[in-house]
């Protein structure tokens, strides 16, 4: 050490002194030193001993130096001092050792000439192990810099904006609301820029790691053994987490339908092992929290399961959890107010803002959109730590304009299921209508052995849609036509025993609510469906097809949205439905789905002629409603789909090789844009697309620029000749359509008959 830094670093010594703690630091640190230069003087006059000897010298000097640092680093950990109080950082203790450190390393560098000269073909590693956060290879400080009072850079580089897209917005509120809440003092936030940004890196993950970091973290990581899934087919294991803690058999469908399917489930399973890798998969810790399914809801799922009440949410959700199941999860089930809060009484820090989700109890939440409002209200102000772990079970979607609450409320979108601020794909749709959110669907059951199908033959029959009587209100005259050319049976549960209904004609057969197997019977010797244009987008269609009837698909003209159907108000979409069944409509289409107005009877006519000419009634399974497909799909979003993740450094997917970009038409929403060249549009790479030089290289022929927050951008306007790039990254949307705009639209492949996946997303 230089004489003249002396007298300054005689001050420190005292400065830090002043406590016995810090005084025991020191000691053990002076300790292990004098120790390390004992052994160093030692092996100055030990290099005319024998080769062992050396060896056995470099040794004693990696251990003792490895002991220096460890120690030092221990004593250290959470002191709290300096400009700024953050944990990890024991800022006086660093300039207090500087200058010893400083002197060893320099003394191991001359050891490490001197043992290089004797052992040509061997290295010190100890070098690499002091590479340690009291001075960081990134941003190295010397002594003469600590002592002078430098610190290390608490600044965002360029770089950093760009890897880090949400720190700068993350990083404002902090500078404005980091007192609201003594948790933030806790974790070492003072008010200093510095320890801002440490929280945001260390705690939210939200920034990036700095100096202070080190490889700590990363080697604390490498030390955790990942835990593998495995293939689990033993269905007792699963039944034992369907018991219903209330008795009120609100599990029952769901238990019946895995039991009736779960052979299928087996030798489905063993396909896809077959044909993709399953090895060397996280296992994940899945909660699933039913909320359609409470008592609170009112909506009495449980007790009109059985009485002709809506199945196609049980539906799903038996088909979620055999998939999450059979891929070896471990998954948690409830379906009660009292199961999940007390759950989440046990969540660390659930009542705490600090957004840390480093030791949080599970990877992943699906709940419904009842089941997320339960999980706001109990999880309060922790909520913000989960939610980029949930995943919402949403049969009808929810698009990036009703999503972000700010933008719904300030256009009066906001709708009583709207504005929960998450990602849009955190929202998994029983069809492939929006791909602004994720696909979840389920498995289109066949009830009938193979052997027994052959023997069932078609009857000049149809069956009606429809096992609410309700459904069938008004359509006497559509009825009345399709009864000129079959004969019609019905499904429908009818309180009495009369088993008859005012809206239902005398010349229908209604067989009640059928059991599976009758039901698909039924439907396996008909040659019909017959749609009455409600429900929406169910389940029944599409078993009805797979077991070789036609569906009558009832178009709308108009098509119904919330502008004009009381069903869809509050719903947050504006999705037009153009027929009862637009995935029938759309991806199948003829010869199997038939679609006309019926309020045309003349179409109707037209229609029932064509299909009566047909000499095959030939059954259809797309692959993505098969056990199967479900399995692939889902696998495939566990794996690839991280919304946690804040960094566009990292990862995507899906990757980019599967998608191409297009300047749409005038006036057309991507959706469109990408539909019309077969392609789906990819909404998770329009963040890429968001600049004026992607405009222009896909033939935009801008003269000016300009950013708005909207759902219709990017975008180029070629009456004025603009480049409109989006503010807000939550409102990219697949949707969204504004004459004459021309949005710049990602769209994807996809595998045919699995179109939530690219070509390569399953590999």
């Amino acid at each position: 050490m230089p004489f003249r830094d002396l007298p300054m670093a005689l001050k420190l010594w005292r400065y830090y002194l002043r406590t016995p703690a810090r005084r025991s630091i020191v000691f053990l640190a002076l300790l292990i030193m004098v120790l390390a230069m004992t052994v160093f003087n030692i092996s100055y006059v030990s290099f005319n001993k024998p080769q062992k000897d050396s060896d056995l010298l470099q040794n004693d000097i990696i251990k003792l130096s490895e002991k220096y640092v460890r120690a030092l680093a221990q004593e250290s950990n959470g002191v709290v001092d300096g400009p700024y109080a953050g944990r990890f950082t024991a800022y006086d203790l660093k300039k207090t050792i500087a200058v010893l450190l400083e002197n060893m390393l320099n003394r191991l560098d001359k050891m490490e000439t001197l043992l290089n000269y004797l052992m040509p073909n061997q290295s010190l590693a100890y070098r690499n192990n002091l590479s340690f956060n009291l001075i960081s290879q990134n941003s190295y400080l010397n002594a003469k810099d600590i002592l002078a009072g430098k610190v290390e850079s608490c600044t965002l580089s360029p770089s950093d904006k760009i890897s880090h897209p949400f720190c700068t917005g993350k990083l404002e509120w902090m500078r404005r609301m980091w007192k609201t809440h003594p948790c933030y003092k806790l974790y070492g936030v003072d008010g200093t820029e510095c320890s801002f940004l440490m929280y945001l890196s260390e705690v939210e993950m939200w920034c990036p790691s700095k100096s202070w970091r080190g490889n700590l973290t990363e080697n604390h990581r490498r030390k955790i053994s990942t835990v593998y899934a495995n293939v689990t087919t033993n269905i007792e294991q699963l039944m034992s987490l369907l018991v219903d803690p209330n008795e009120r058999q609100g599990y029952a469908f769901i238990r019946m339908r895995i039991q009736r399917m779960w052979q299928k489930w087996i030798e489905a399973i063993k396909s896809l092992l077959k044909k993709q890798n399953l090895n060397k998969r996280p296992k994940k810790r899945v909660l699933i929290h039913l909320g359609l399914l409470t008592k609170q809801t009112g909506w009495k799922f449980a007790e009109m399961q059985f009485k002709g009440g809506p199945l196609g949410e049980l539906v799903q959700w038996s088909d979620l959890i055999s998939s999450l199941y059979l891929l070896g999860h471990n998954i948690t089930i409830t379906s009660e107010m009292e199961q999940l809060t007390g759950i989440l009484s046990k969540l660390p820090s659930v009542l705490s803002p600090c957004q840390a989700r480093k030791d949080l109890p599970v990877d992943m939440i699906y709940t419904d959109l009842v089941g997320l409002r339960q999980f706001k209200k109990h999880v309060k102000g922790g909520y913000g730590k989960f939610s980029c772990l949930l995943r919402i079970v949403d049969s009808f979607g929810t698009e990036p304009a009703y999503n972000h609450r700010d933008f719904a409320r300030r256009n009066k979108l906001l709708t009583t299921w709207g504005g929960q601020d998450l990602h849009s794909q955190q929202f998994f749709t029983m069809f492939p209508h929006t791909p602004d959110n994720s696909f979840m669907g389920f498995v289109v059951e066949q009830h009938l052995k193979d052997p027994v199908l052959p023997s069932i033959k078609k009857k000049n029959q149809a069956v009606v849609y429809g096992k609410n009587e309700l459904m069938w209100k008004d359509k006497t005259n559509y009825l009345a036509v399709v009864n000129k050319y079959v004969d019609i049976h019905g499904t429908v549960y009818v309180d009495g025993k009369t088993n008859k209904s005012r809206y239902i004609p005398l010349y229908v057969k209604n067989h009640g609510l059928l059991k599976g197997e009758e039901l698909h019977t039924l439907l396996r010797e008909s040659k019909l469906f017959i749609g009455l244009g409600f429900p929406y987008e169910g389940p029944a269609p599409l078993e009805a097809i797979a077991n070789g009837c036609v569906f009558l698909n009832p178009k709308f003209n108009p098509p119904h949205s919330s502008k004009n159907t009381p069903f869809f108000k509050g719903k947050p979409t504006s999705r037009n439905l153009t027929s009862q069944h637009p995935y029938a409509e759309h991806y199948i289409g003829r010869p199997y789905v038939y679609s006309v107005d019926i309020n045309d009877l003349a179409a109707v006519e037209s229609v029932l002629s064509e299909i009566g000419s047909l000499n095959k009634f030939e059954p259809y399974m797309p692959y993505e409603f098969t056990e199967e497909g479900m399995l692939q799909r889902l696998n495939a979003y566990l794996e690839g789909q991280n919304f946690c993740s804040f960094q566009k450094t990292a990862p995507k997917w899906p990757p980019s090789d599967a998608v191409a970009i297009y300047l749409g038409e005038a006036g057309k929403p991507c959706n469109d844009v990408c539909w019309q060249r077969n392609r789906i549009c990819e909404p998770s790479y329009f963040e890429d697309i968001n600049n004026l030089e992607s405009l222009k290289k896909y033939k935009a022929n801008c003269t000016t620029k300009k950013s708005i927050t909207d759902i219709y951008y990017p975008a180029f306007n070629p009456k004025t000749f603009e480049c409109i790039l989006q503010t807000d990254e939550r409102l990219f949307s697949c949707a969204g359509e504004k004459f004459p705009l021309m949005r710049l639209c990602p769209c994807r492949d996809y595998i045919k008959g699995q179109s939530a996946l690219c070509k390569n997303c399953d590999r």
